[in-house]
């Protein structure tokens, strides 16, 4: 799920919920989380479980973040310097 290559840019800060983790450029958030040891993006409103990273390529949606106040799918997102991504709210009912 990481890229490893060693000519790969350096590594930048990436903020989820608040904390900082380590990324690098051309990784997705999802590759990035998973790589820091996250295993949960989110809970289920209705059973309250945690949701991840599934199918890695934009189908499941279990992956939905937060970014500047959009959803989005964090297998898809690549990662920028400093981004900031949050657990998204729950809605009731799952997503």
């Amino acid at each position: 799920m990481r890229i490893h290559d060693p000519h790969r840019a350096a590594a930048i800060d990436l903020f989820f919920d608040g904390k900082r983790y380590a990324a690098h450029a051309g990784e997705s958030i999802a590759a990035a989380l998973f790589a820091a040891g996250v295993r949960s993006l989110r809970v289920s409103p209705r059973l309250n479980q945690p949701r991840g990273m599934f199918c890695l390529m934009g189908s499941c949606q279990e992956c939905l973040v937060m970014v500047d106040g959009r959803r989005v799918l964090a297998c898809q997102t690549p990662v920028v310097t400093g981004m900031h991504v949050e657990t998204v709210p729950e809605t009731g009912i799952d997503v």
